[in-house]
């Protein structure tokens, strides 16, 4: 399957609903489409910049919908020490389940705010060189800082205002496309 790579602007009024639409899209293109929706939302609570995972999970764990499985919250957050014990519970309890991972990342910095879309794994932990498994069928990322030589340092004080809207449009986004596919989902 070719690599399709999308970008939005978390800060465009439209951005939910063109991610949506566009997310709709490529779950409903993958081989895994009939299968249950597993939504991997990668970082710590401990760090402003890497809290965009959870805070999307906590956001997400609030939609009541069946055959929608959520790892990673503000509570019970997905990170570098758990990542390979999580992907372990979900490959034994979701087996041949479609993953949309979602992670932060660091990029160039009139690139803050932005959020991809790729219907590809992702890597997390690439931008401040942790070596980690990738994951996930589908990956959504979203640029909290610019890339530097101290990018730890960078994500402890990304502004909270930047991952919230990020987080806002990516929740709003996921809750859209689940609308759009709005098909049993099968165990």
């Amino acid at each position: 399957m070719k690599t399709n790579t999308f970008y939005f602007d978390s800060n465009d009024k439209h951005c939910p609903l063109l991610l949506g639409h566009r997310l709709a899209d490529m779950i409903m293109s993958h081989e895994k489409f009939m299968n249950n929706i597993v939504l991997l939302c990668i970082g710590s609570d401990r760090s402003t910049g890497d809290s965009l995972g959870p805070l999307i999970g906590y956001k997400l764990s609030r939609i009541n919908h069946t055959n929608l499985s959520i790892y990673g919250t503000l509570e019970s957050p997905v990170h570098a020490i758990n990542l390979c014990e999580t992907m372990d519970i979900i490959n034994s309890s979701h087996p041949d389940s479609l993953i949309i991972a979602m992670d932060a990342c660091v990029g160039k910095h009139n690139h803050i705010g932005y959020i991809t879309l790729s219907n590809s794994p992702l890597y997390p932990g690439l931008g401040v060189q942790k070596k980690l498994p990738q994951v996930g069928d589908i990956c959504i990322t979203g640029i909290v800082n610019f890339q530097n030589v101290m990018d730890n340092m960078i994500l402890q004080t990304t502004r909270l205002d930047t991952v919230m809207k990020l987080a806002d449009s990516i929740s709003e986004a996921i809750t859209k496309a689940v609308k759009v596919i709005d098909v049993p989902l099968y165990n």
